[in-house]
């Protein structure tokens, strides 16, 4: 659900949006309306022509415009609680975009009450303490506002050259993120898109650095020849992420069997025992919180195994990873301060707009010699200065939003210890809703959750029971809870993260399953 739109324009509640306003009835319009007939830059009509707007026009600040885009801003950020609102229709969402983009614009005020009353309510609110499907997301309202800032700053943030108050702020971020993870002080690296383009980047610097040293020569001084594909150990609940990582860039998985689900060092060792080619194993990736069940591997054990094998050590703690910060359950991570590449996402559990996700090395100089990109017109950007620090250099991107920044000012205002508590808050609510599914008769508890994440089943339900259920849960604007499958049968999952869900929305959802 979407805010109220000021008096200006349409409210979502009134019905369709209005039909547009000729422009030459509003001469503030935002918008070019007559049919270009010249190339003029500045708009005048050249013989036997017409006059339009000049082509400045759209990049020139309005103010009508402005007021109405933050005046929804606004509103949209006094929501509270956010509604959940409900999935969309293709073929009425088709209808209300029909004919929308033309060679003439749209009043702004007509397009943003199209997006009001017909797009917005057709989206989920991830945000919504009432969303405990997937990982949510509850970015803070700082982090929020100032993703503005960077939106209209229009920072590239490529290079130092261009950037250099962006990255130094983003680096702030990457250091305090390694700081919680115990890396040494020359571990960094930069901020992308998600945890699946984290570990892609990452897995492909452990590639590249395993091939490297399987081509080394051997004691004799006779090179080597390096397997045509190398393969990484995986556990069994490993992200999706990573399966069609290595699918990118040519590795094999060699899955480890994980006891209680959660891959061990031990595991690991056995079964590069019996492997044929253990040798042709060049990284590992181990898991800071599983997406399913939230559980964390025995990071200290695999680290200890990849030290002993010379493999690479990444640890995805895409969603888990901000459990650094809790002192609760920070002995879970010990053994992450070995990792060779880690990646944690700040729009998950650090309360940062989308997207964001903080993508660490422990020797950043590998990282870039693999990820570098070179062309006669980036050499300006490549000056070998020791305060130089490109962030395009340490992952497969070069076009860059400056996605760290919002955070950094998130944090800057509110601190350290209000992250803490805002995670440490979930954490407690997971452990107050198993102790309710305990103690509800009609329900089970799967497992004890290890962070935020609860797996519940209702003994008789069969995997249409739990759909059914989860659609119904939605259209009562309830809460968002999508099934999953633990052990080949379908349960409940519950993922909390937001500060605002509460012990009550869990008994609501409790009383539905009786």
């Amino acid at each position: 659900m979407e805010p109220t739109l000021p008096a200006r324009s349409t409210p979502r509640t009134a019905g369709p949006a209005p039909t547009a306003t000729p422009a030459t009835a509003d001469p503030t319009s935002a918008t070019p309306i007559t049919t270009p007939t010249t190339t003029s830059p500045d708009g005048t009509a050249p013989p036997g022509g017409t006059a339009r707007r000049p082509v400045t026009s759209m990049h020139t600040y309005d103010d009508r415009l402005a007021d109405l885009v933050f005046d929804y801003m606004r509103g949209r950020l006094q929501l509270d609680p956010v509604p959940l609102d409900h999935p969309g229709s293709r073929d009425k969402l088709e209808r209300v975009l029909n004919g929308l983009l033309g060679p003439t614009g749209r009043d702004p005020a007509e397009v943003l009450a199209i997006y009001a009353d017909h797009l917005a309510p057709a989206v989920i609110s991830c945000d919504s303490p009432r969303f405990l499907s997937f990982i949510p997301a509850a970015p803070t309202k700082a982090a929020l506002l100032f993703d503005m800032v960077v939106s209209c700053a229009s920072l590239q943030g490529i290079s130092w050259l261009e950037a250099a108050g962006a990255v130094a702020a983003e680096n702030q971020v990457l250091r305090l993120i390694a700081d919680q993870a115990g890396m040494p002080a020359q571990a960094g690296g930069c901020f992308v898109t998600g945890g699946s383009a984290g570990n892609l980047a990452a897995l492909v610097v452990a590639r590249d650095t395993g091939l490297r040293r399987l081509a080394e020569p051997d004691a004799t001084g006779t090179p080597r020849q390096p397997p045509p594909r190398v393969r990484i150990a995986v556990g069994e609940q490993a992200h999706s992420s990573i399966a069609s990582t290595l699918r990118i860039i040519g590795a094999d998985p060699l899955v480890v069997p994980s006891p209680d689900h959660r891959m061990t060092g031990r595991a690991l060792r056995q079964a590069l025992a019996r492997d044929p080619a253990p040798g042709d194993v060049v990284a590992v990736v181990a898991t800071a919180g599983t997406t399913n069940a939230g559980i964390v591997d025995d990071l200290a054990g695999v680290a200890e195994v990849a030290r002993e094998h010379g493999m690479w050590f990444h640890v995805d703690g895409a969603y888990g990873g901000a459990a650094l910060f809790a002192p609760s359950v920070r002995e879970r991570f010990a053994g992450i301060e070995h990792a060779d590449s880690l990646v944690v996402d700040p729009h998950k559990w650090l309360f940062a707009p989308f997207d964001c996700a903080a993508l660490l090395y422990r020797r950043p100089r590998l990282a870039k010699a693999v990820h570098t990109q070179d062309a006669s017109y980036l050499d300006v950007i490549h000056t070998d200065s020791p305060e130089e620090w490109n962030p395009t250099d340490y992952a497969y991107h070069l076009t860059r939003r400056a996605r760290g920044l919002p955070l950094w000012f998130s944090l800057a205002v509110h601190g350290t210890d209000a992250y803490r508590d805002a995670i440490e808050a979930a954490l407690t609510l997971a452990r107050e809703a198993a102790e309710l599914v305990r103690r509800a008769p009609h329900v089970e508890l799967v497992r004890e959750p290890e962070l935020s994440v609860v797996l519940l089943r209702r003994p008789g339900w069969a995997p249409e029971d739990y759909h059914a259920w989860s659609e119904r849960l939605l259209a009562g604007q309830v809460a968002f809870v999508t099934p999953t499958t633990w052990q080949g049968e379908t349960v409940a999952r519950l993922a909390f993260l937001h500060p605002g869900t509460t012990t009550g929305v869990v008994r609501e959802i409790l009383a539905t399953m009786e």
